[in-house]
């Protein structure tokens, strides 16, 4: 029989969506013993909140977080707003003991990321990041197939997260749509917002990065605000280029930007070691590509005329999350990564083993997202710590 476990929403837009479809599907594909009931969502605009509230079927919503925290029906807080708001959210929910859920970035700043950590290892609380992108069954099967030895000893690891939505001089900055371009509410630009996305899966499949060497560029340098109406500086960055050192002594290069035209959401990453290489792409994200040179067991040499890209269709019932959904064949899609976050959540309920990513995972993150924007204000190699 299932246990219900309470949940209080924070924030009714993207990821607010994305979580809510998550809370709704996983007890129907996952045999778990907690199910998620909508208990409440929160947000400030009641009009918003009470809409989002009746068309995803939560029980009631608040206006006010802290009254949401405070509330007793409530068992895990998930936080689905802005990055300035993050921390101080965090603080309130740990402190009452509520389980916790938090949208990427971590915090703002590796200061404020490491006091989120201290309170909820204080507390006790389960917790998680929503880094959802490792639930990509492909993602995931890439990293099966790293641990299983088969790329061997790493030389390269290069990641690509292009998008084209801000070009425009005439998109503004702020408010509930474009806060992604307030540096005082999203901290920092693309760094924070794709390449996080980038560097969690880079030390997921090859381990952590030390040193950084970071180039940024802000191509429209000044947007109308879309709160005040008033022209003003933006501080966060549209492009990001840089190099790193893995401590397993390969290299990488990272980049991320909003000024590619023609790309969406173009996320790819490429790992070559000495016995063979992976590549994946997001927007053909029902595929790993594996290059296989050398058996991982014996060392022999694949025979040269055997040796190719093999295109893995991953939707067997072997393949990771995969045996949940559908036939082989039938592919899941982006919102299906959340269900397969939050089912992980859920295990670790059950089996008392901390899921990944969780808070301080999630700091390590931050750690290399503020050594890169450090770089790039020095124009030095910066030590991640």
């Amino acid at each position: 029989m299932s246990s219900p476990l309470n949940i209080g929403m924070i924030g009714y837009g993207f990821m607010g969506r994305a979580h809510s479809n998550a809370y709704r599907q996983v007890s129907q594909f996952f045999s778990l013993k907690h199910k998620p009931v909508l208990k409440a969502c929160c947000a400030r605009k009641e009009d918003k909140i009470k809409a989002f509230a009746e068309n995803w079927g939560y029980e009631s919503y608040e206006t006010d977080w802290r009254k949401l925290i405070a509330r007793k029906d409530i068992d895990v807080i998930d936080i689905g707003s802005p990055n300035n708001t993050h921390k101080e959210i965090v603080l309130a929910a740990a402190k009452a003991g509520k389980m916790i859920l938090c949208e990427k970035p971590l915090a703002m700043n590796v200061a404020e990321g490491e006091e989120m950590c201290d309170a909820v290892e204080k507390a006790g609380v389960a917790n998680m990041v929503w880094f959802n992108y490792r639930r990509v069954p492909a993602i995931s099967l890439a990293k099966q197939v790293v641990d299983e030895g088969r790329i061997g000893r790493p030389f390269h690891y290069r990641a690509l997260y292009l998008q084209d939505w801000t070009i425009a001089a005439d998109v503004p900055q702020g408010g509930a749509a474009l806060w992604r371009l307030d540096v005082d509410v999203a901290g920092s630009g693309v760094t924070g917002d794709l390449l996080a996305h980038s560097i969690d899966t880079a030390e997921w499949l090859n381990g952590p990065i030390q040193r950084v060497s970071a180039a940024t560029e802000t191509f429209v340098k000044e947007r109308v605000h879309a709160e005040t109406g008033k022209v003003q500086k933006v501080g966060i960055d549209d492009a990001c280029m840089f190099m790193a050192f893995f401590k397993n002594g390969s290299m990488g290069t990272f980049e991320s930007t909003r000024y590619a035209r023609g790309r969406k959401n173009f996320n790819t990453f490429e790992l070559n070691g000495e016995a063979g290489s992976i590549y994946f792409d997001l927007e053909d994200p029902q595929y790993l590509q594996y290059f296989k040179y050398a058996d991982p067991k014996t060392g022999a040499k694949i025979e040269s005329h055997l040796t190719g890209w093999q295109k893995i269709h991953v939707t067997n019932g072997e393949h990771p999350y995969m045996k949940h959904w559908w036939v082989p064949g039938c592919t899941i899609g982006y919102e299906h990564t959340f269900t397969n976050a939050l089912a992980d959540f859920l295990e670790s309920l059950e089996t008392g083993k901390p899921v990944q990513p969780n808070f301080r995972t999630a700091l390590q993150t931050q750690k290399v997202c503020d050594a890169v924007l450090a770089s790039a204000k020095s124009g030095q190699w910066v030590e991640v710590g």
